[in-house]
């Protein structure tokens, strides 16, 4: 009897173990498929919806400072195949003063970021601080004209630029820090293979932190 009694002690104690063995390894796969899923969903959002960038320059002061953190809307102007630059499903095009990051066209390991000036088709022309689009005076609302600082390489040579027209499926883009900016006025267009998305809120600044949820514009 106390042989039984024994087996069925060790039985039992081997039962529980085995339940605790499994518990332990259901809760592990729950923390673990939670783990991938939470990846997943952020590469998915990453590659699809919203991305983070970080401002290193102040090509585009005041309207974004060096520090600012921004969000870009990588969906407004469609759905691109991962890797590469061909839009899977096409949803909207950048507008005039939209402000978009970009694969910088003399270095694809880069992204830029500047404010489109001219749209497929326009005829953009300089003359000292002032723009023309198509022989029209454009309402340079953004445009900052520092005297203060180093300039970008060649600025003087480029306070009369063009007429240029813009070709098809492509964009001229500018700085709104005017004369330190290195942008269309000596590189040339950009393609819009090449727009990864138009930037909308700056979500954190440092040492900026008035700026904390701020809406770019």
């Amino acid at each position: 009897m106390e042989q039984s009694s024994q087996v069925q002690k060790k039985a039992l104690l081997k039962g529980r173990n085995s339940k605790s063995g499994l518990k332990k390894k259901g809760v592990f796969r729950e923390y673990a498929e939670a783990a991938i899923i939470a990846i997943l969903l952020a590469l998915f959002i990453r590659t699809f919806v919203v991305q983070a960038f970080k401002i290193p320059s102040g090509s585009m002061e005041p309207t974004l400072l060096v520090g600012d953190h921004i969000l870009v809307n990588k969906f407004l102007y469609g759905i691109k195949i991962p890797f590469t630059t061909k839009t899977l499903i096409p949803i909207s095009e950048p507008g005039r003063d939209d402000i978009v990051v970009f694969i910088y066209p003399v270095d694809p390991e880069k992204d830029f970021i500047k404010r489109v000036i001219g749209l497929p088709g326009d005829k953009v022309e300089l003359s000292g601080e002032k723009i023309f689009i198509n022989g029209k005076l454009y309402d340079d609302e953004h445009g900052f004209y520092s005297r203060m600082g180093r300039t970008a390489p060649q600025m003087g040579e480029k306070s009369h630029f063009g007429p240029v027209t813009v070709p098809e499926r492509h964009l001229f883009v500018m700085g709104d820090n005017r004369n330190h900016s290195y942008d269309s006025r000596f590189w040339g267009f950009v393609p819009l293979t090449s727009v990864k998305g138009k930037a909308f809120i700056i979500y954190w600044s440092w040492p900026h932190w008035k700026r904390f949820l701020h809406i770019v514009d």
